[in-house]
């Protein structure tokens, strides 16, 4: 027996049997909110899901699926399917987003990795542009840390630096943008100094320059484009502080909806463009907001708006924004290093495993799971499923989407009693409350529950058990809140959707005819959240799980 594989020997657990058939099932994007018109989970039939509720407390419960319990500086960061995945497959809490690059900031080892490497090469002779939401918010990016960067980067031997800042009056004080700009400002002209050449470009409103998400609407990333790329906007002035006051002054438009503009030199000639041979970071941490752009920087192929010219570009993102994507393929914080996963004790301990999912969702059942890893750990005792997604259709126009083959295909190998674990993640909740269709999300939400009473009834034939989560919550609230949590209105009085995550808890429930009798939640860890799920599932497997795992939910009360 090689070391390694004494060094991932389970204990086996002294109550609970092995060889058990388990369903391990992922509901993305489904919390757990109050009941209203707006929670579709609610509004949609979902007979299967409901009646686990009746278990509460010893079957169901609700767990913490956002802020640090996935790794994540503050209470008020939304979970994520890919941060999510990361703690439901590795059983501990790894620094992740914000958190990861005040690390790398810190310890300075984010000027010694590929990513900074890569676009250090520009420094010399070319220009350094760094794109991103200017402000203390904290949620997307925040304004210490590109203060960090710029340091870092002059000191490394930049010579030529441009900020195109995006402002926020969304996570801060609306007005705030100001002291921002001028806090900035007062960084750059101690650095021109010391004789290097740093300004800010350009400039816009977040909700109206640049920060679009889920492909809603392309025109905001094109007006963000024509001003940092090509130097084009509709105002232009000399420096960046008058910019943000004289806009806010004569367009009436808060921090938020600013109008893009460009600093120009005394002969109206926009100071910092971006063109061939430059480096460009985008400093936010955050993803959401920033995936577009990165698209626009990055593809070759795009056909979203015409870009007029693709510069040749050193482009890296603060960190990647989209693991499955590999997008952008240059980051200057790597994903955190995730070791000894769930999948892999399992592995070692014989259990056989198979995972599932359609393509959206496939790589977080497999590589986020497994700690931002690829392929098998083990061809010969596991097997990865991928049923491809509906291509070149939003996802609200079929809101079916692959529910019911991925309940089909875990039927087949729960009954094919070929595998231990059968993991699948059913997308339906996240990617059509994504796109902010209430009708289609409730009809989703039912297509999910139909998933999951297809894999239940094969774990009853097998006399196995299952276990039934989340990774964030979505689908349950899809309204915006006012601060008394009533939908907030628009200046039409139409409602606002929400199409984002949610800061909600998402339920676990266990059951099946192989569950051991006495199997239930414990009471005393009234904080669990996603990392715990790995160590409960490593326990229904029949085996103890490793000592430094978050704590296992469930306990074994003698009849």
């Amino acid at each position: 027996m090689g070391s390694s594989e004494l060094s991932f020997k389970l204990a086996d657990h002294p109550k609970l049997p092995k060889d058990k058939i388990l369903a391990l099932i992922v509901l993305d994007g489904w919390g757990e909110a109050n009941p209203d018109k707006y929670n579709c989970i609610h509004v949609a039939e979902t007979p299967t899901m409901d009646s686990l509720k009746q278990g509460a407390p010893e079957k169901w419960r609700l767990i913490r699926a956002h802020g640090t319990a996935v790794g994540l500086p503050s209470e008020d960061d939304m979970g994520n399917s890919e941060v999510g995945h990361n703690a439901l497959g590795a059983g501990r809490i790894y620094a992740q987003g914000a958190k990861l690059v005040d690390k790398a900031l810190a310890s300075g080892k984010i000027f010694e990795d590929e990513g900074f490497n890569y676009i250090k090469e520009c420094f010399q002779t070319n220009t350094v542009h760094f794109i991103g939401l200017l402000s203390d918010g904290g949620v997307h990016s925040r304004l210490d840390q590109l203060q960090l960067l710029l340091k870092g980067t002059v000191e490394r031997g930049a010579k030529r630096i441009r900020v195109h800042i995006l402002t926020d009056g969304r996570d801060v004080l609306d007005g705030s943008s100001i002291g921002f700009v001028e806090t900035l400002e007062n960084d750059l002209s101690q650095l021109r100094e010391k004789g290097i050449d740093a300004q800010v470009a350009s400039g816009g409103g977040r909700m109206y320059v640049t920060m679009d998400r889920y492909e809603n609407d392309w025109e905001v990333v094109k007006r963000g484009w024509d001003a940092q790329v090509l130097g084009e906007a509709p105002y232009k002035f000399r420096n960046a502080v008058e910019a943000v006051k004289k806009l806010r002054e004569e367009t009436k438009a808060n921090d938020q909806y600013l109008p893009p503009f460009v600093i120009v030199d005394e002969n109206g000639k926009a100071v910092g463009p971006i063109v061939d041979g430059d480096a460009v970071v985008t400093f936010n941490f955050r993803a959401d907001r920033m995936t577009m752009l990165a698209k626009a920087l990055e593809y070759e192929k795009f056909d979203h708006f015409d870009r007029v010219r693709h510069p040749k570009i050193r482009y890296a993102g603060m960190l990647q924004y989209d693991g499955e994507l590999k997008l952008p393929s240059h980051y200057l914080v790597s994903p955190p290093e995730i070791e000894r996963t769930s999948g892999e004790y399992l592995v070692h301990n014989g259990v056989r495993t198979f995972a599932c999912s359609e393509t959206v969702k496939f790589g977080h059942v497999t590589f986020f799971w497994n700690g931002n890893r690829s392929g098998y750990f083990n061809s010969e005792l596991e097997e990865y499923v991928e049923i491809p997604s509906d291509s070149g259709i939003s996802f609200n126009e079929q809101p079916l989407m692959k529910a019911l083959e991925i309940g089909e295909r875990a039927r087949d190998a729960i009954l094919s009693r070929k595998f231990h674990q059968i993991r699948v993640n059913i997308p339906n909740g996240d990617m059509v409350g994504h796109t902010g269709d209430v009708e289609a999300t409730v009809v989703a939400c039912k297509a999910a529950d139909k998933a999951v009473k297809m894999i239940f009834d094969a774990i009853e034939q097998v006399g196995g058990i299952y276990v039934v989560t989340a990774d964030h919550g979505n689908a349950e609230d899809m309204v915006k809140r006012d601060k008394k949590g009533q939908p907030q209105l628009d200046k039409d009085g139409k409602v606002q959707i929400l199409t984002s995550h949610t800061l909600q808890p998402v339920p676990i429930a266990i059951g099946g005819p192989g569950l051991a009798p006495g199997v239930r939640f414990r009471n005393d860890v009234p904080d669990g959240g996603l990392a715990n799920v790995a160590a409960t599932v490593i326990n229904l497997h029949g085996y103890e799980a490793p000592s430094d795992y978050e704590p296992t939910l469930i306990e074994v009360a003698d009849n």
